[in-house]
């Protein structure tokens, strides 16, 4: 199935915020489900890959690699691709690599039913209000 393009700045915002990550040293893959039955894809590069000839190779061969990878892909996920300093000067087959380790370990995670956080179902202390004895 087609992917659809992730164009809009609160799209790519909530993806960062509420997504799961997995970093790399050619690329960091943000990754969420969505509702929609279909996959949403991003592509970012910041100046700190270089200038815009470098930020548009590193987007170029990104696109590339996801390009081959989403056929194999479950459906209802935005994923955004943000390029590390190295990805411009690399091979498509290094990124493409990359991802297929990191797309299926975030679909995985995804797919997996969230565990409560422990941290939040503490007992309140022996004096009965929370905060301890004053």
């Amino acid at each position: 199935m087609q992917s659809v393009t992730l164009n809009q700045n609160r799209d790519f915002r909530r993806v960062y915020a509420r997504g799961r990550n997995r970093v790399g040293r050619l690329l960091v893959t943000y990754m969420m489900k969505n509702r929609l039955g279909v996959n949403r894809v991003g592509f970012t590069a910041t100046k700190k890959v270089g200038k815009a000839c470098a930020r548009n190779r590193a987007r170029r061969v990104m696109r590339e690699a996801y390009r081959q990878l989403e056929p194999g892909l479950g459906t209802g996920y935005d994923i955004v691709f943000v390029a590390r300093s190295a990805t411009a000067a690399v091979k498509m087959q290094e990124v493409l690599a990359v991802m297929r380790q990191q797309l299926p370990a975030l679909e995985r995670e995804l797919k997996a039913p969230r565990r409560p956080d422990k941290s939040a179902h503490k007992a309140a202390p022996a004096g009965g209000r929370p905060g301890g004895d004053r």
